[in-house]
Formats: structure tokens, C-alpha cells, sequence
């Protein structure tokens, strides 16, 4: 059975302040512990609690759930792949998280710039564990500037700009970074680079950022 410390942990483990101060964060599922095995401190199902309903963050039935280590990738580590994903202002954990895993289907790396956490339980379960496989850093917007010039590479803007070009008539160079940006605030950072925009019927306003980066991912790789 669970002790009452450990339990206490892994409530804390809800909030962004709790995950900071201890360094670990809360895995759902089967598959998605699987995934973080190399980081798991703990398992629990639910014969370790009665409490285990309320210990989990979903009410979907787990039959397993983990308290990991969070992993810590640097700027080296993102610099060794050819497409580095830049997310501005991206707080949705369901986005986040779908975009760790097309990161982790394409070889891309990911930086997050006032951005959901990715720790945060839900995106962890949007992800299917891919924040555990793929390089990920949360960067603040005041360093961000010197952080894009540090990666050295083409950067690409993915907005409806009035200087934007259509994504199929672009020849995408690699090493390269893509920036996207919320829908209902687009992209923020002033760094420079090629807009581009992806077609799509004009009676729909605008695409997902999630689908968005999917296409270009797949037309980079």
C-alpha cells in the first residue's frame, strides 16, 4: 500500500508548483508509463490506494499510474536534429501534448515559450508518453531571442501573413526551425523568417495548430 507521504506527492503532483518542487511529475496509463520507464520513481494501480481515483487526473478507468522524474534536455540535445518545432503562446495541454507526439513521429525537437507545461498530467496523456522520448525545453520569452540565434537555422513562420507564401510553393531547407503560434493570437516573437500559410477551404477560418504543424512536419520529412 501507498504511504501517506507518497500520496501526498502525488496529489502535489497536480500543479505546475508542486512538479517544480519536486522535480517528478504523474504517468497515466499502461502505455504511457511503458514509455517513461526510464524515468518512473514508482508505479501504483489501484490495490496500492483506495484513494487511487484521487490520485489520478482522469476519470477514465487506469489500470496502472507513476510517478517519474522529469526529463531535462538542453539546447545541445535539440540542436542535433534537423527541425526544431517552436510553440508561442500554445496553452492548450491537448495541442501540446499532440504536437510532442508528431515531434517524436518526425524526428523534430520542441521549445515552448508561454506554452501548456509538459508536465502537466494532460499533456503526458496527449503526448502517449512522447514528452518522455523526444528533446523539449520550456524557454522564457526574454530569452528567447538569444536562445533561436544560439540553434544557428532557418527559421520558418507558419501564420497568414500579408508576405506569406503558400507551403507547397516553399522548397523547405533543413536544418530549420518552424514557429506557430495560438489561433486566437497567432505568433508573438518579432524573429524573422520566411511566412507561409497552408491552404485549406476559405470556409474554415483556420486551421488547428496541431493539424498546421502536422502538414509541415510531413513535407519536411
Amino acid at each position: 500500500m501507498l504511504s501517506n507521504a507518497k500520496e501526498k506527492l502525488i496529489k502535489s503532483l497536480h500543479t505546475k508548483k508542486g512538479r517544480q518542487k519536486h522535480d517528478q511529475c504523474l504517468v497515466e496509463g499502461r502505455k504511457v508509463v511503458d514509455m517513461a520507464t526510464k524515468y518512473v520513481d514508482f508505479k501504483f494501480t489501484p490495490k496500492d490506494s483506495q484513494q487511487f481515483s484521487d490520485l489520478v487526473t482522469t476519470q477514465a478507468p487506469q489500470s496502472v499510474a507513476a510517478v517519474a522524474n522529469i526529463p531535462h534536455f538542453s539546447l545541445e540535445d535539440l540542436k542535433k536534429l534537423d527541425v526544431i518545432v517552436v510553440l508561442d503562446g500554445v496553452q492548450d495541454p491537448g495541442n501540446v501534448g499532440a504536437i510532442l507526439r508528431l515531434c517524436l513521429g518526425f524526428h523534430a525537437g520542441l521549445i515552448l515559450i508561454e506554452s501548456a507545461d509538459a508536465t502537466n498530467p494532460k499533456v503526458i496523456r496527449s503526448s502517449a508518453g512522447a514528452v518522455f522520448k523526444t528533446p523539449w525545453m520550456m524557454v522564457d520569452r526574454k530569452n528567447i531571442e538569444s536562445t533561436l540565434k544560439d540553434i544557428g537555422r532557418r527559421m520558418y513562420r507558419l501564420e497568414k501573413a500579408e508576405e506569406a507564401q503558400e507551403l507547397s510553393a516553399i522548397n523547405l531547407d533543413k536544418p530549420c526551425a518552424i514557429i506557430a503560434g495560438s489561433e486566437g493570437n497567432g505568433i508573438q516573437l518579432e524573429t524573422g523568417g520566411q511566412s507561409m500559410y497552408i491552404q485549406h477551404n476559405s470556409k474554415l477560418e483556420s486551421l488547428n495548430v496541431t493539424n498546421a504543424i502536422a502538414i509541415t512536419l510531413y513535407k519536411l520529412s
